[in-house]
């Protein structure tokens, strides 16, 4: 089923929370077929399947293992992973009938959805730039025309984790990525983002910011710690980044530093 923007509109404006949105979207859409990319420990599973009586297919598409190379925080051992696996089985083992579940990268699995079947992913595995452009660009085929792409972790900024780990880089590359396909892609609430598949008689490429909260879309935008400390902060994005992100002892540095 369609969703038009305005509806849409309402939706982010009504949101308490990334769980209820996906839920009043998804109900609303009528999906009946969908995979989650990056399963952890299948809280989000469960409240989809709980609320959402529509859907007749979820794939759980999670490798939970230990992975070499991938520097975050989540990348835990494998006896854990063991762990997180038995806990989403046990939180999804309500819709048994329902679920299938595909242990493994998006590499390994995702040939075993056929192209076209699907009417949504949520992708919300790996959100560095290997990781999120491994998994948008094989999703995508999965994805009927008119279907949906739906994903977390859109931050505002790629030290999402901080300098120790590799930069979260799902903003802006959900972005580029819809551009290369000629896809709308909207920016909501809760660090969430919106691809819409196109049909035929679609229009074409174009980045709704639904939260009005993302006015520089190029990747230099992402690196403002330099410009910040050689001048005065003018924009409201570098504001804000500057009161939440940077500990005090930064924030009075660069303080200090603008006032001579």
């Amino acid at each position: 089923m369609k969703i038009e923007e305005p509806t849409l509109r309402d939706l982010c404006a009504n949101s308490a929370s990334r769980f209820q949105l996906w839920i009043e979207f998804l109900q609303a859409t009528r999906v009946q077929s969908m995979a989650e990319i990056g399963v952890y420990r299948g809280h989000f599973a469960a409240r989809i399947l709980a609320d959402c009586s529509s859907i007749q297919r979820y794939y759980m598409v999670d490798p939970w293992r230990h992975l070499d190379g991938w520097n975050k925080p989540a990348n835990t051992d494998d006896a854990r992973f063991a762990g997180y696996l038995a806990e989403s089985k046990a939180n999804t083992e309500f819709a048994g009938d329902k679920r299938i579940i595909l242990r493994g990268t998006t590499i390994e699995v995702l040939d075993q959805i056929p192209d076209g079947s699907l009417d949504f992913v949520y992708v919300d595995g790996d959100h560095t730039l290997r990781g999120i452009s491994i998994d948008l660009i094989n999703v995508y085929p999965k994805v009927r025309a008119g279907g949906w792409i739906g994903g977390d972790d859109f931050t505002h900024t790629v030290f999402q984790h901080g300098a120790r780990f590799e930069p979260t880089l799902v903003f802006p590359f959900a972005i580029y990525f819809a551009e290369a396909v000629g896809a709308r892609i909207f920016g909501l609430p809760h660090l969430q983002f919106l691809i819409c598949k196109p049909t035929e008689t679609a229009a074409g490429f174009e980045f709704v910011d639904l939260t009005e909260s993302y006015p520089d879309t190029a990747l230099q935008g992402q690196f403002r710690l330099q410009r910040i400390v050689g001048g005065t902060v003018t924009d409201s994005f570098s504001r804000r980044i500057l009161a939440e992100r940077m500990p005090k002892k930064v924030r009075d540095l660069i303080k200090k530093t603008q006032s001579r």
